[in-house]
């Protein structure tokens, strides 16, 4: 199973990180619309991933929630019929919650710097590292893109966008 090294973070600017991200010399990869839709699942993240003007795909991922540098390993399957999909895992396993964001892509090395606008939670950065020459390799280009595009431990975030998604809900109902 392919692995990464990622790493999330709250920003308060987009702009500022673009250009930060410039800086460095990651050049963009474009602006995606995407809608995920994760499904109940025993073990791992399961999800369907809608990108405008893109195939969609099933993705199951496995990490540990913990703020910081974590591991993941994952498995991405192109899929055709994202409706009938979503129909079929829905009725198997349940919904968890949709995500809808914007996501802009920079590449810098073996890494992919996400901006993201998330609808409901605001601006994050996301950083993942693809562990293709090991994973010290990994942990050296993490260090360097913590230091080049100025990330403060404070503002780091443990879990996903579903995760903090149904915490903001479960704050509104009290």
């Amino acid at each position: 199973m392919p692995s990464n090294l990622e790493l999330k973070v709250r920003i308060a600017s987009i702009r500022h990180a673009s250009s930060l991200a410039f800086k460095l010399g990651a050049r963009r990869g474009g602006v995606l619309a995407q809608t995920d839709t994760y499904y109940r699942s025993p073990s791992g993240r399961l999800k369907v991933r809608e990108t405008q003007g893109k195939q969609s795909e099933l993705i199951y991922y496995h990490r540990r929630n913990f703020k910081g540098n974590r591991y993941s390993d994952y498995r991405r399957i192109p899929i055709e019929g994202p409706r009938e999909m979503k129909g079929l895992l829905a009725d198997l396993l349940g919904v968890l919650c949709v995500v809808k964001k914007e996501r802009r892509l920079f590449l810098y090395k073996n890494s992919r710097i996400h901006l993201d606008t998330v609808q409901g939670l605001g601006n994050f950065l996301e950083f993942e590292v693809l562990v293709t020459n090991g994973k010290r390799q990994a942990r050296t280009l993490m260090k360097e893109l913590w230091k080049a595009l100025e990330i403060r431990k404070n503002a780091v975030v443990a879990g996903s966008y579903s995760d903090l998604l149904q915490r903001a809900g479960d704050r509104k109902k009290f």
